[in-house]
């Protein structure tokens, strides 16, 4: 019979080694992340053909930021009971119709369905959220910290490596065949993902320490003031992770700033994050990780502050991105360390998942309102000092949470 998620045979895990596990999750990381990373730099081409306010292209990623959350924990139960193959591929496939809907994109509507709701769910599939919960229950316990920041940190590569071949391929063939080219390497991920096969959960056959229902499993984290302090920190990560994404390269046009500088600043941040998330990845292991989460948030506020309050140039933007890059995911390790850390790996990827859907309903927001005001005071100062606000009550707000597993009548392992 032939070896599936269900039942694998010896042959077809022997090559599965966990590096070979991380290679791969690294790899699907990089190409999910890298094209939805320089979307931003669509903004303007596409705005100027069709005459769009950036409201308008703004409202279409907020839609994907949204959609991209609200999938996430449906993704990842999925996933958690019947393998994360099946819906990484269909998540991959999705994302690549995206962006070819996108392509021929020419109307608000459209828009909002292919960059907002084909690549959101898509991004929900197949992104580093459901890799990294793939590496939570296929790698031995040794090997997780470092593969965490590993598989954050690659995500970050892809942004690196897609945001100045986005703008040339932008500069030299156009914005559609940019889009064509993006969907045509999204398909890659459909072999890479074959590494990242988890077994399917039978609920007929399951061990005294797996009998936690999904119900139960959300009564449990939801009730849990540390997982909820957690959750409502994640929002303001994707909060300015999302405004910064879509908006900078604008903003430093609107400053006088030439497009490849935003297409530069945009890939410093995604360099500087590998070193930022290989770093946490490190430092969780010797340090309590509601610190390392507070000090990234206090850091982010501090970075903006000192951005938007001097002059902008070609060096204090780079500086920016440096800054920025270094907390950039770097919340990411931590924040899926404590969800396995609380509740164990048998609902880790439907647990993130809905902390990760507060991340993307702070993405939501800071891309909409981000167009929403500066449409309106024609500025985006309103968003960069909400931004610095929300970041400093997200260090406050990590400092309370304990870091231990849930009490439970029967102890279930991590």
């Amino acid at each position: 019979m032939a070896a599936t998620e269900h039942d694998p045979s010896p042959a077809a895990i022997a090559w599965r080694t966990p590096l070979a596990i991380v290679v791969c999750g690294c790899l699907i990381g990089m190409l999910t992340f890298g094209p939805r990373s320089t979307l931003g730099f669509f903004m303007q081409p596409m705005s100027h053909e069709f005459s769009w306010g950036r409201d308008v292209f703004g409202l279409a990623l907020a839609i994907q930021n949204l959609l991209w959350g609200i999938g996430q924990p449906i993704s990842g139960a999925i996933a958690d009971r019947f393998g994360s193959l099946r819906v990484i591929c269909a998540g991959a496939v999705m994302y690549a119709a995206g962006l070819i809907a996108m392509r021929y994109a020419a109307t608000p509507l459209s828009l909002d369905l292919s960059a907002g709701v084909l690549i959101g769910f898509g991004l929900s599939g197949c992104s580093f959220n459901l890799v990294l919960s793939a590496f939570g229950k296929l790698l031995p316990q040794e090997w997780r910290g470092v593969a965490l920041g590993a598989g954050t940190a690659a995500g970050s590569l892809g942004q690196f490596v897609f945001a100045p071949f986005g703008v040339a391929m932008l500069d030299n063939f156009g914005w559609q065949p940019a889009l064509m080219v993006f969907a045509c390497l999204m398909l890659l991920v459909l072999p890479l993902s074959l590494a990242l096969a988890t077994p399917a959960s039978d609920p007929n056959v399951v061990t005294v320490t797996e009998q936690q229902t999904f119900k139960h499993a959300l009564a449990e984290a939801f009730g849990h003031r540390s997982y909820v302090l957690l959750v409502l920190g994640f929002f303001t990560c994707g909060f300015q992770l999302a405004f910064i994404t879509v908006h900078l390269p604008a903003y430093l046009v609107d400053r006088g700033m030439p497009v490849q500088t935003g297409g530069w600043v945009i890939a410093v941040i995604g360099l500087f994050n590998i070193v930022g998330s290989l770093s946490v990845g490190w430092l969780q292991g010797r340090f309590p990780k509601r610190y390392i989460l507070s000090a990234i948030y206090f850091a982010r506020a501090l970075s903006i502050v000192a951005f938007i309050a001097f002059p902008v140039t070609t060096f204090s933007a780079i500086a920016f991105g440096v800054v920025t890059g270094l907390t950039w995911l770097s919340t990411v390790p931590p924040t899926s360390s404590l969800v396995a850390l609380m509740f164990g790996t048998r609902w880790l990827a439907t647990l993130y998942g809905f902390a990760f859907f507060s991340h993307q309903v702070g993405g939501f927001l800071g891309v909409l309102l981000g167009g929403i005001v500066f449409e309106k005071f024609g500025s985006y100062t309103p968003i960069w000092w909400l931004s610095v606000l929300l970041g400093v009550l997200s260090a406050l707000i990590n400092l309370p949470i304990v870091e231990a597993p849930v009490v439970r009548p029967v102890a279930q392992p991590a």
